[in-house]
């Protein structure tokens, strides 16, 4: 049976319409970019066995293109437009960060950076460079894999923050798959770009660490005096 075969009132495009996307399963909101499913199964049989398969949405949605695919009834312009849908997300909330006293509004940093770092399977550093108002400039990704002296590139940070003549930084980079708390090696980078900043007379504002249960602010800690 294909959705249109369901009643109207099971069908995941008319209950988004009459009850709103809230009010929808994981696998109904994929459902509905997928279109239609294969006999015997409908869009939302596929859309519950994909996630079954890769552990959970969060996890599904970080696939890269090949290994979405590989998913039954995931063809690519689905993966287009669970990419647009994704990236039209990080957008609005990165526009909602922009008008916000970062530095006040913490808990808006930190809603910020687990949308933004949370998906990914392996490590991220990212910078959010500052105004005078501590607003959002500029966020940017600039290395992938384990956060330590060795990755991350001092100059590279330094020369993103005079291109966009930001007053401050924040930085951030999650764990993926361990606990919030920062690493002997977290710690010694933190110190590094912080006295790199310093010979620009820009403030390193705080090293957001984030987890799967829960963020390490160095700042509200105490550690970046």
């Amino acid at each position: 049976m294909s959705l249109k075969d369901w009643p109207a009132s099971e069908r995941p495009r008319e209950r988004l319409l009459q009850l709103g996307a809230q009010y929808l399963s994981d696998a109904e909101l994929l459902a509905i970019f997928m279109g239609s499913g294969h006999k015997p199964y409908t869009a939302v049989d596929l859309s519950r066995m994909a996630l079954q398969r890769a552990g959970n949405l969060q996890q599904l949605l970080g696939l890269g293109k090949e290994a979405l695919l590989s998913h039954a009834g995931f063809g690519t312009a689905t993966y287009c437009q669970l990419q647009a849908a994704l990236e039209l997300g990080n957008r609005y909330v990165a526009a909602n960060a922009k008008s916000y006293h970062l530095l006040h509004d913490t808990q808006h940093t930190h809603a910020f950076l687990r949308h933004r770092l949370q998906p990914y399977s392996r490590e991220v550093f990212a910078c959010l460079l500052m105004d005078c108002k501590c607003r959002l400039l500029h966020y940017q990704e600039l290395f992938y894999g384990t956060v330590n002296q060795s990755q991350i590139h001092v100059r590279e940070i330094v020369k993103l923050v005079l291109h966009h003549n930001a007053v401050g930084l924040i930085i951030a980079h999650n764990h993926p798959f361990g606990n919030h708390w920062p690493s002997d090696s977290d710690i010694e980078v933190t110190e590094l770009i912080k006295q790199a900043l310093a010979l620009i007379e820009v403030p390193l504002w705080d090293h957001i660490i984030v987890g799967q249960r829960g963020n390490y602010s160095f700042r509200e800690m105490g550690k970046l005096l």
